[in-house]
C-alpha cells in the first residue's frame, strides 16, 4: 500500500537535492570546524558560508544568526536568554503557542525568574487581540513578548509586524517562533522589529536536529549551553556541519521556489476544504482558512460528533493517510490538545490536522477524503 503524508507539519521528507548536498559533505569533510588544521579550516568554511546564505535571505548580518540542534532549543535560548539579559519580570504569551514556548515560561515563573505571565486574548479562530495585547504592554513594566506567526495547529496568522510595532512602542523585547512559517514566507528582519525568531530545518525539507536562533544586533545575550568556544562563544559543542549544510540548503530552495510553491499547496489545500464540506456533512475547521489569515499548508478539520472517535487517526493510518490530531480536553477525562481546548473547541467533536507540502497532489486529496467519508459514515451519530 502507497502511503500519503499529510503530516507535514510535524516534519517534512528530506528534499533529494539537500540530501545529496548532506552526503557530499559527509563523504568529503570530516574535521572539527575547531580545529585550526586544513581539515578543521575547510569544515569551518562550510558553516560560515551556510551562515552567510541564511542571513542573506533574511537581510540579517552573519553575526545575528547562531546554529542550533532545532527550535526548541532556539525558543528555549530566545526566552530564557532574552529574560535574563534584560531581567525582565513580566512575560506575554497566549494560551496556544507551542509547549517550548508555553513549558519555557510556566518554568521561569515556577522558578521565579519571573513574577508575573499574561495571557493575550485570542478568539475561538485563534486570532490575537491587539487591543489586549497592547493593555498588557501599557499597564505593565517592560516585557518579553512571545507570540507565534503561524499556529502549528491551526494555522491561523499573527499579524507580526504589528505586533513589532507594538513591542517597539512600549520598549517590549519581542520573541517570534516561526518554525512553522520559516521558508514559507518571506521573513526580512530588518522590516520585523522582532529581537528574536527561529529556525527548525525539518520544517521546510530539511534535516531534523538542526536549527537557527536570530538574535537581532541590538540584543546582547549570554549563552544558554556553555562548552567550547563555538558559535561565537554563544553556543558550546561541536557544530552539526551536515545539519547545518542542509539547513541552509534547504532555506535557498525555499526561497527560490517560494511563489510556485505558495500557489501549489494553497490550491490543494482549498480543494481539500471544497471536497470535505461536499461530502461530510456537518463538517467544520479550527482556526482561519482564508489565505489572508491562515498559514496555506495546514487545515484542521472538525469532525462531526462520532462512534469511536478516538480511533479516527488509527483508521487513516490502517488505510494508508498519515496525519495528526486530536480534541479538545475535557475536564478531568483526557489531556487532549491544550491548543483547541484554548479555543473553545467543542471536546466532543474529534479533529485532525491535515498539512500539505510541496510534495502532495490533488489526486491523493481524492483519496484521503474518500476514505474519511467511509470512516465517517461507519461511525457518525445519528
Amino acid at each position: 500500500m502507497e502511503r500519503i503524508y499529510l503530516d507535514n507539519a510535524a516534519t517534512t521528507p528530506l528534499d533529494k537535492d539537500v540530501m545529496a548536498e548532506m552526503v557530499n559533505v559527509m563523504s568529503n569533510y570530516y574535521g572539527n570546524p575547531s580545529s585550526i588544521h586544513a581539515q578543521g579550516r575547510e569544515v569551518r568554511t562550510l558553516i560560515e558560508k551556510a551562515r552567510k546564505t541564511v542571513s542573506g535571505l533574511l537581510n540579517a548580518t552573519p553575526a545575528e544568526i547562531f546554529f542550533t540542534s532545532g527550535g526548541t532549543e532556539a525558543d528555549n535560548t530566545a526566552i530564557r536568554c532574552g529574560i535574563a539579559a534584560f531581567n525582565i519580570k513580566h512575560a506575554i504569551t497566549t494560551k496556544i503557542e507551542h509547549h517550548a514556548v508555553e513549558h519555557t515560561l510556566e518554568s521561569l515563573l515556577k522558578q521565579g525568574v519571573i513574577d508575573k505571565l499574561s495571557f493575550v486574548d485570542i478568539d475561538e479562530k485563534g486570532n490575537v487581540d491587539y487591543n489586549h495585547l497592547e493593555e498588557l504592554l501599557k499597564n505593565n513594566e517592560r516585557s518579553f513578548v512571545s507570540l507565534m506567526q503561524a499556529n502549528n495547529e491551526l494555522g491561523t496568522l499573527t499579524d507580526i509586524e504589528r505586533v513589532g510595532d507594538l513591542c517597539e512602542t512600549y520598549n517590549a523585547i519581542y520573541h517570534c517562533d516561526t518554525v512553522q512559517t520559516m521558508g514559507h514566507y518571506v521573513h526580512d528582519v530588518r522590516k520585523l522589529k522582532a529581537h528574536f525568531i527561529v529556525c527548525a530545518a525539518h520544517k521546510l525539507h530539511g534535516p531534523k536536529g538542526v536549527g537557527f536562533l536570530f538574535v537581532n544586533h541590538n540584543v546582547k545575550i549570554s549563552p544558554m549551553i556553555f562548552g567550547g568556544a563555538q558559535e561565537r562563544n554563544m553556543r558550546g559543542g561541536t557544530e552539526n556541519v551536515y545539519g547545518i549544510v542542509g539547513l541552509a540548503k534547504a532555506l535557498e530552495i525555499a526561497y527560490a521556489e517560494m511563489e510556485q510553491h505558495q500557489k501549489h499547496i494553497q490550491e490543494l489545500k482549498s480543494y481539500m476544504k471544497d471536497k470535505l464540506v461536499a461530502e461530510i456533512p456537518g463538517i467544520a475547521f479550527n482556526g482561519e482558512t482564508d489565505p489572508e489569515n491562515s498559514l496555506y499548508t495546514v487545515l484542521n478539520v472538525s469532525f462531526p460528533e462520532m462512534d469511536m472517535a478516538d480511533m479516527l487517526l488509527f483508521n487513516l493510518d490502517i488505510n494508508g493517510v498519515s496525519a495528526s490530531g486530536g480534541s479538545a480536553c475535557s475536564s478531568g477525562s483526557n489531556i487532549g490538545s491544550h491548543v483547541l481546548t484554548g479555543i473553545h473547541a467543542d471536546p466532543n467533536r474529534p479533529s485532525v490536522r491535515f498539512s500539505f507540502s510541496k510534495y502532495n497532489t490533488k489526486a491523493e486529496l481524492d483519496f484521503v477524503v474518500e476514505k474519511v467519508k467511509e470512516i465517517v459514515d461507519k461511525n457518525i451519530v445519528v
